[in-house]
């Protein structure tokens, strides 16, 4: 997820997390170098400035907080749609 400040934070989620976690979150170069590294590995990259700004705050492997469920469940959806379409 990049935002236009030049964030990046990167999710993890699995059936065996309770929530989505923060894997890495950065900005400037170490934002670049997350966008670099998930465009290589093919995963896909969503840009929204406000959700960028929330995640940011959060620690790495922090799991996301119950007010961001309902955006990034929406994400997640998305992302599985893009990956399905491909």
């Amino acid at each position: 997820m990049a935002g236009q400040t030049d964030t990046a934070i990167a999710l993890h989620y699995s059936q065996a997390l309770p929530a989505p976690m923060v894997v890495a979150s950065g900005k400037g170069a170490l934002a670049q170098a997350i966008r670099r590294v998930a465009e290589e590995a093919g995963v896909p990259c969503v840009a929204d400035a406000e959700l960028a700004d929330s995640l940011i705050r959060l620690e790495v492997n922090a799991l996301i907080p119950e007010s961001l469920y309902e955006v990034i469940a929406e994400l997640l959806v998305f992302v599985r749609d893009l990956r399905m379409g491909q």
